[in-house]
């Protein structure tokens, strides 16, 4: 069992609230998202374990047990080009939970026009892996959001 913890501070809000098809329909995976404080901060790993993917916007760790859990900065982040965000790790780093991964200023992503709500998705899970999934409320870094099973 893993427990996926916010990489972030902010307010949970839910996959389906998050404006892109692609999160909001779950095909990416099942999970949930968070709306960030607009303030320059950290995202963090939710869990412990091996950055494999590893980009400006966006990082799946992957655990022990093979989960992979993907942390995506803002919606359409990608076309910023890595402005603005900045790594602090390297791909293949292992990590712990609660470690800085990735600088980065929600409030300059949401002047650049992009939303900077994070979908926080388990990867090739089904819906009904997970449990306890948050769909609201306030969030701080390294609560928990939802369990693996």
């Amino acid at each position: 069992m893993t427990s996926v913890t916010s990489p972030l501070a902010g307010r949970v809000i839910g996959l389906a609230a998050v404006p892109d098809p692609v999160f909001s329909g779950a095909m990416v995976g099942p999970g949930t998202a968070i709306d960030p404080v607009r303030e320059p901060s950290a995202a963090v790993s939710p869990v412990d374990g091996i950055i494999v993917s590893l980009h400006p916007h966006a990082f799946v760790v992957v655990d022990d047990q093979g989960h992979g859990v993907l942390t995506h900065l803002g919606i359409d982040t990608v076309q910023l080009n890595g402005e603005g965000f900045e790594l602090l790790v390297n791909k293949g780093d292992t990590v712990k939970r609660g470690q800085e991964i990735v600088r980065w200023n929600p409030a300059a992503v949401e002047a650049a026009g992009k939303s900077p709500v994070c979908p926080i998705v388990a990867l090739e899970a089904t819906a009904e892996s997970l449990s306890d999934v948050r769909e609201d409320g306030d969030v701080k870094v390294d609560d928990v959001l939802f369990t693996w099973q």
